[in-house]
């Protein structure tokens, strides 16, 4: 429910009331059936986001055209207000675009538009750009923006003035290779976040391959097991701004693999962070924190590492959640056509079992291909939902696979609090269109409440998808800050009770496919009027609990480790 600013217990407190009309005339309706639509797509027109993925896709099918690009919600200003960070491809060994491109740094104007501030801010990437990870990693109140690439990553510091430095080479976090996804974290719980890059496989211009038909010439991309695997890696936040690379003694380098998407969270409840890693045509990896900057890949005795018969499957995107609120994080992953999705329970004993067949989550997706995918509460009911970005990585597909489409629609699985239930056929227009989606992020732009998604499409303009189905349901906000613990509060347990609901939520790291998202926790209540308790489980070193009572509702609060509840600060 809209309304006007709140004084309270916790002071004087912003919610957006002047967005009323941006939000209510949203509320269009679907093409099936008269349905109101779930999501809606903001034109261009609209939003000012004209910027658009360019791949360069060439005659010599260089495999990295295909598997971009991603895209970050973040408020780099710290305004209150959701700006979007959109990575391009860019110069390489095996491109060099003319006029050269560029990422794009779009400033929220809280009106439901946004301006291109790339060139000011200073982040243009110049590279050819994968993905996005945000994370106050100097612990100063700014977040900070790390960008994946082909050949080399970069991480640009936030000056806290709208400007961003690039301070790669100081912090010596380059990650020279292929990097795909990556996520801030803190694996041994100095309080500090750690950086942790996924790499995709060895690759460069020439080591290119010839795949797809002999007879007639004709190319396709090659599938990935036709290059060699390769090590991620794993960086220590010394807490100076720069960081050691701890690849080999923890343990992460004893693997090679060919990663697309990694999830940061905690499986067996130990209070340590674990990493979740999906794998093009070898097995995943599940790396379990035993602590002392240890991990131990524990993929196939999980039941994670391959299909149910067996076989490794190309793994993209990833996601963790507590699905089914029996206080265990479970975990999904997207896969290509013909070998489905997997939705995997936890079994609360270092073990989990593939349920995507009991919700038709498998044979929904038997002949689909996911990168991006996230568990959030569309319609703030209190329960985690699915969204999934589809889209094959060879646009030849069609010509050698019956069946299999490039373009594909997205999906939304919603979660009844017994399980899911495909909801995509009734969510509205949006999920009738067909993309190349690549990165997806989630963040609520309009702050309203009700999470939009970001949809980064590859060779094309991104979708920005305004969330519609929550606005009549009640929810409360939280913008969490470690002072004892990591800055962004990742490993956090929250805990909230509304009349007959009780929910938990872990703050996961990451997520998706080349992706970072709003670091703000949307907790939805549904119809109740109020939340009566939050419980904020702080992760280690501190590892306080702090309960809080009478809270308000629909709107934003921040609440500071070891100082209670403030109100959001905008300018």
């Amino acid at each position: 429910m809209l309304g006007g600013a709140s004084t309270g217990a916790v002071g004087q407190l912003f919610f957006p009331g002047n967005l009323r009309a941006f939000a209510s005339s949203s509320m269009q309706q679907a093409s099936n059936g008269g349905l109101p639509a779930l999501f809606e797509q903001v034109p261009s027109s609209t939003s000012g986001i004209t910027w658009r993925h360019v791949n360069g896709r060439s005659p010599e099918y260089y495999l990295p055209e295909t598997t971009g690009a991603g895209c970050a919600f973040l408020d780099y200003d710290n305004d209150g207000w959701m700006d979007i960070y959109l990575v391009n491809s860019g110069r390489c060994d095996f491109y060099n675009p003319q006029p050269p491109l560029r990422n794009a740094l779009y400033h929220n104007n809280r009106d439901g538009t946004f301006t291109d501030v790339t060139e000011k801010a200073g982040v243009p990437g110049g590279g050819y750009g994968m993905g996005a990870a945000v994370g106050d990693y100097d612990g100063d109140g700014h977040p900070d923006l790390y960008v994946t690439q082909y050949g080399r990553s970069i991480l640009y510091h936030n000056n806290g003035d709208g400007t961003f430095t690039d301070v790669t080479e100081k912090a010596g976090v380059a990650a020279p290779g292929w990097a795909s996804s990556a996520v801030w974290f803190d694996y041994d719980n100095d309080g500090r976040l750690d950086l942790f890059v996924c790499r995709f496989v060895h690759f460069n211009k020439s080591m290119n391959k010839f795949c797809g038909n002999e007879r007639t010439g004709q190319r396709y991309y090659c599938v990935p097991v036709t290059y060699p695997p390769a090590r991620s890696w794993l960086f220590h936040n010394n807490g100076d701004g720069t960081f050691t690379d701890v690849t080999e003694p923890s343990g992460i380098g004893k693997k090679l693999g060919k990663a697309w998407g990694v999830v940061a969270t905690d499986i067996n409840n130990d209070g340590w962070m674990d990493l979740f890693v999906a794998n093009d045509t070898v097995q995943n990896f599940l790396f379990l924190n035993r602590g002392r900057g240890k991990f131990e890949e524990i993929g196939l005795s999980a039941g994670v590492a391959y299909s149910e018969d067996g076989r490794a499957r190309s793994g993209m995107g990833v996601d963790s959640a507590d699905y089914d609120q029996d206080g265990w994080q479970d975990l999904f992953v997207t896969n290509v056509d013909h070998e489905m999705y997997s939705l995997y329970h936890n079994s609360h004993d270092e073990t989990f079992d593939d349920t995507a067949s009991k919700y038709g989550i498998a044979n929904t997706t038997m002949l689909m291909s996911g990168w991006g995918v996230k568990f959030f509460d569309y319609d703030n009911d209190g329960n985690a939902d699915i969204f999934i970005a589809d889209g094959h990585p060879d646009d030849r597909v069609a010509d050698h696979i019956s069946g299999v489409a490039y373009k594909e629609p997205p999906l939304l699985f919603r979660n009844t609090g017994n399980g899911f239930i495909n909801v995509s056929a009734q969510a509205g227009s949006v999920f009738e269109k067909k993309f190349a989606a690549r990165g997806m992020a989630v963040g609520d732009f309009n702050n309203d409440g009700a999470v939009d998604v970001l949809i980064a499409v590859n060779n094309g303009v991104p979708m920005l998808l305004k969330n519609t189905a929550a606005l009549g349901n009640r929810w409360l906000g939280l913008r969490l800050v470690g002072k004892h613990c990591n800055p962004d509060a990742i490993g956090a347990r929250i805990t909230w009770h509304a009349e007959d609901l009780k929910r938990t939520r872990l703050k996961t790291g990451g997520g998706s496919y080349l992706a970072s998202h709003d670091p703000r926790e949307v907790l939805g209540v549904g119809k109740r009027t109020k939340i009566d308790r939050l419980e904020i489980r702080w992760p280690q070193p501190s590892g306080k609990v702090e309960v809080f009572t009478d809270l308000p509702i629909d709107r934003y609060i921040t609440i500071v480790e070891g100082q209670g509840i403030k109100a959001l600060q905008h300018s």
